[in-house]
């Protein structure tokens, strides 16, 4: 029996970092940046990548739109299962905020935190990781 792959839903700036590490991971991706995918109700778990731009800036909220617009359907919140964060550390206390703003709000763990586009073993870890999350899921729906 296959494990089903647990998507990702991510956002990018223009810069494309954030994307390129979407892609890096081989699995299902979906870009929140489209309005069409920000527009539908995953089908079932998913995890949410997305950058923080927060620099500073107290009044400046950091999760970007696009990610706030999808987590605004009560489905869409409830299927989310982890988080992983891309920052920047020069943003100091406000380094993966974006991120760590989700996870505590929706009361679902960070997975992984990296920096900028992230390394070739913060690809790694993220792979890891998302498999192992396939497998725990897939055994729930099994033994359920």
């Amino acid at each position: 029996m296959s494990v089903r792959q647990v998507p990702v839903y991510y956002y990018s700036s223009a810069s494309g970092m954030v994307r390129d590490f979407a892609h890096r991971l081989c699995r299902p991706i979906f870009d929140l940046a489209d309005r069409e995918v920000r527009t539908t109700v995953p089908d079932g778990p998913w995890v949410l990548l997305t950058p923080s731009y927060k620099t500073g800036n107290s009044e400046n909220d950091t999760v970007p739109e696009p990610v706030k617009r999808f987590l605004g359907d009560a489905v869409t919140r409830r299927r989310l299962v982890g988080v992983i964060g891309s920052g920047n550390r020069n943003f100091g206390a406000h380094y993966q905020a974006a991120a760590r703003s989700v996870a505590k709000a929706s009361g679902r763990p960070m997975l992984l935190e990296f920096e900028l586009q992230g390394t070739q073993w913060d690809v790694q870890d993220a792979q890891r990781i998302l498999t192992e999350l396939d497998q725990a899921l897939s055994g729930e729906s099994e033994s359920a």
